[in-house]
């Protein structure tokens, strides 16, 4: 890990902030780069025009009594790293050969979109319950660095 990743990963902290997840501890930032520049943000939250957990006044996965890392699709938030393809492709910017960072360890779906993307590279910080996510980024041949903080 260099200066780099390091400020990168600071960038996704500050992404994170803009998160209108409710779970406490569930604010995720993601950013994708290249050659040293951010491409995208993404943070996770609604779709356009929907209304947001926050907005809501609960959290629909605690409301249900959905366990982390678990059927993802019940859920109004857009993840953190999905909102960062998309907004790359909004743009039309290629990710192609890029590295994404993010606070926390991509899920399963997640990982399927960053590997069709093209990225190669991904940074995070903390750990996430998904090891089907880490053993497709393998078979992938994808980077895949856990972001330790300096002492």
């Amino acid at each position: 890990m260099d200066k780099w990743d390091q400020r990168f990963i600071e960038m996704t902290r500050l992404v994170a902030g803009w998160s209108s997840c409710y779970r406490t501890g569930r604010k995720v930032g993601a950013i994708i780069t290249r050659d040293k520049r951010i491409l995208t943000t993404g943070y996770n939250g609604a779709p356009s025009g929907l209304a947001s957990c926050k907005d809501r006044g609960e959290c629909l996965r605690d409301k249900l009594g959905i366990p982390s890392g678990t059927r993802h699709e019940v859920c109004y938030a857009v993840h953190a790293e999905q909102n960062a393809i998309i907004q790359a492709a909004k743009q039309g910017l290629s990710v192609e050969g890029a590295t994404l960072y993010c606070t926390h360890q991509p899920c399963a779906i997640c990982a399927k979109m960053i590997i069709n993307a093209g990225i190669k590279r991904v940074v995070y910080v903390e750990g996430y319950p998904d090891e089907f996510s880490m053993a497709m980024f393998k078979e992938a041949g994808l980077a895949v660095e856990r972001f330790q903080d300096a002492e």
